[in-house]
């Protein structure tokens, strides 16, 4: 019984997107425990009917679906509102960090636009289209919600892809404004940059690299997952009731803002 009162996300619908794997399916698993409902979306329905059979609890929802298409995230919102009637909460975790067109080395000189557009269409515009069909729901039944927007450290020190330091640049710049403009509507609007975590985005990188990032991170690790996850919970909680507008970096001090 007291577990029950306390949890911290006790009847809310939450939409984690890129919830297949990493930090995604941490953050759902994590979410689910603290008493959400939860709605996983991935590309790959293996991988979200694998995380949806790691929930605790019943009555989530596995959405197959490409957030860089407009109209496959309006339909998903429509799933949503016909299951639930609302949404509560929005973690904004899907992103990619290269593209097939990226050239031998990611470098601009060899990149075509197919490769910068595929990293932008994930990493921006699908954030850009979930947030607005989640607002839309949210505005349409009173409710006052959480966005929680995955950036990255390479939005700071602008290592790593080209595209990807951009895009992820570019969303901290979106949740400040956003969180202006639905500040007054009780919506609050937060990100959060992960450092160097264990996912699969990381196992895609040489070892050299890998240990030359740990080398500058002063806690002398690269992140799990999990608790990335815990960040997101805290934002997405009353706990974090006066944040918004907000960028929390859960990267070991490999930068410091």
């Amino acid at each position: 019984m007291n577990r029950l009162k306390n949890m911290k996300l006790k009847n809310k619908i939450a939409l984690i997107t890129g919830a297949g794997l990493g930090m995604g399916r941490a953050t759902a698993t994590l979410f689910s425990q603290e008493g959400a409902t939860v709605i996983v979306n991935d590309l790959n329905n293996n991988d979200i009917e694998n995380t949806l059979g790691l929930l605790d609890g019943n009555n989530h929802l596995a959405l197959e679906g490409d957030i860089s298409n407009s109209p496959n995230v309006v339909e998903m919102f429509n799933e949503i509102e016909s299951k639930y009637g609302r949404i509560d909460i929005v973690v904004n975790n899907a992103g990619i960090g290269r593209s097939p067109d990226d050239g031998e080395n990611g470098e601009i000189q060899e990149m075509e636009d197919s490769g910068w557009k595929g990293v932008m269409s994930v990493n921006l515009d699908g954030t850009f289209y979930v947030s607005r069909e989640a607002v839309r729901l949210m505005l349409k039944k009173g409710i006052k919600g959480s966005l929680i927007n995955i950036s990255s450290t390479s939005a700071f020190s602008g290592e790593g892809p080209l595209h990807y330091c951009t895009s992820k640049g570019a969303l901290l710049s979106f949740t400040r404004a956003l969180a202006i403009d639905l500040g007054p509507k009780g919506i609050r609007v937060n990100a959060i940059c992960p450092g160097p975590t264990a996912t699969r985005m990381l196992e895609g990188i040489p070892d050299e690299w890998v240990n030359s990032m740990v080398a500058a991170i002063p806690l002398g690790r690269v992140g799990q997952p999990e608790e990335v996850a815990k960040t997101s919970l805290f934002l997405a909680s009353d706990d974090s009731s006066f944040f918004t507008g907000q960028t929390l970096a859960a990267n070991g001090g490999s930068h410091m803002i």
